[in-house]
């Protein structure tokens, strides 16, 4: 029996892992769930998987809740909260499906703890990829990518050498826009943006697929889990997301990952590595798809693509203020106060007023962050 904590469970990637572990009663056991304050949601869960504990980051929210369970279920709060479910003795899987930066300190704190870490916070490997590898070397700890683009690439590779890859083919979607032109983009309203054709996803990563921030920076997070070098790392357009991705060998050959668009594929995956078990979330009917179709990515369009490249090639504390300006950037386009098509021009301000340090420790993640935050916030047209 595995115990997990699942952190950010009321999201896109908890809600599925939740099905997928109903699906294993005998093999799987939550014993801890955090959120950041969705309640509501949360006591349906406790109700359901009746965990030891749950995190609330909210504080306001964590005393609410605490009064709804009168001590049926203890009652942890803020990011102390979650430093301490994920390095306790009854959790073997951390389940980290946070959103952004806020995934950093509890992914370091579990491999500490030498937990398995099953990981769809891309957001840490974007920020501190030098440190968490580092970490898991040095603690013995499996990493098993949740991602679907990654979990494919992770797939491909079993029984294979590192050392044999060629190159990474990341599958992307094309988002909701693929079919407008740049210009068409300046208008376009959160409602548009928010329909991905494919998955269905929180806000945050949603407008990261329609800009295709998304993509850029899974391919920094692929250059650190797989150690290959950025430009060894292609993106394809593939409006289908019936290939995950792909890995091209020395030899030529190349390994797809192929499934139907859905999270609980590479969320069991990663659970139940190295076994697969029997589920049925869907099949891929060939004749009914009739066609599978690949475009270039239009770099001119989807700037941010083209920004996440040039960021992971410079390294440091970049990649840091790529992600921090971005998550900013987002928040104030959903929030309806920029326009669609400022989300890269916001970021290219941040990272061209930024002064780079090389080899961070933590403490330099922490302040490119903050300060990246700060800037942004301050620039005209985001208040």
């Amino acid at each position: 029996m595995k115990r997990i904590a699942i952190l950010g469970s009321t999201g896109s990637i908890g809600k599925n892992a939740i099905e997928v572990i109903l699906n294993f009663p005998n093999r799987f056991k939550v014993t801890y769930l955090a959120v950041n304050k969705n309640i509501k949601l949360l006591l349906e869960q406790v109700k359901l998987l009746k965990p030891k504990g749950v995190v609330i980051f909210d504080k306001e929210k964590a005393e609410e809740f605490s009064n709804f369970v009168n001590g049926e279920v203890e009652v942890l709060s803020g990011e102390e909260g979650l430093l301490e479910v994920v390095s306790r003795d009854d959790v073997d899987i951390v389940l980290n499906s946070l959103v952004g930066f806020s995934g950093l300190k509890p992914t370091i704190k579990a491999i500490e703890s030498k937990k398995r870490i099953a990981l769809a916070n891309k957001e840490t490997l974007v920020v501190a990829g030098e440190i968490i590898t580092k970490l898991l070397r040095e603690n013995n700890v499996e990493l098993i990518p949740v991602d679907s683009e990654h979990n494919a690439i992770f797939q491909c590779l079993v029984g294979e050498k590192i050392s044999d890859i060629n190159r990474i083919i990341l599958t992307a979607s094309g988002g909701p826009f693929l079919y407008k032109n740049k210009a068409e983009l300046e208008n376009v309203t959160v409602e548009e943006a928010l329909k991905h054709p494919n998955w269905k996803m929180g806000s945050k990563i949603t407008i990261d697929s329609a800009t295709l921030m998304n993509k850029g920076l899974e391919v920094i997070e692929a250059h650190w889990i797989f150690g290959l070098p950025v430009d060894r790392i292609k993106v394809v357009i593939h409006p289908q997301s019936v290939i995950h991705s792909m890995v091209e060998f020395i030899d030529g050959s190349i390994k797809a990952q192929l499934g139907v668009p859905d999270m609980k594929i590479p969320i069991q995956y990663a659970l139940t590595y190295p076994e697969r078990k029997h589920a049925n979330y869907g099949q891929v009917d060939f004749v009914k798809l009739g066609q599978m179709t690949f475009l270039e990515p239009d770099l001119d369009k989807f700037e941010c693509l083209k920004i996440a490249y040039e960021v992971a090639k410079l390294g440091g504390t970049y990649p840091t203020v790529l992600n921090a300006a971005n998550e900013v950037a987002v928040e104030a386009f959903l929030n309806r106060k920029i326009k669609f098509t400022m989300i890269p021009e916001v970021i290219k301000k941040a990272i061209d007023a930024h002064k780079p340090k090389f080899n961070p420790d933590l403490d330099d993640i922490l302040t490119a962050d903050s300060e990246t935050r700060k800037f942004v916030k301050n620039l005209e047209g985001m208040d």
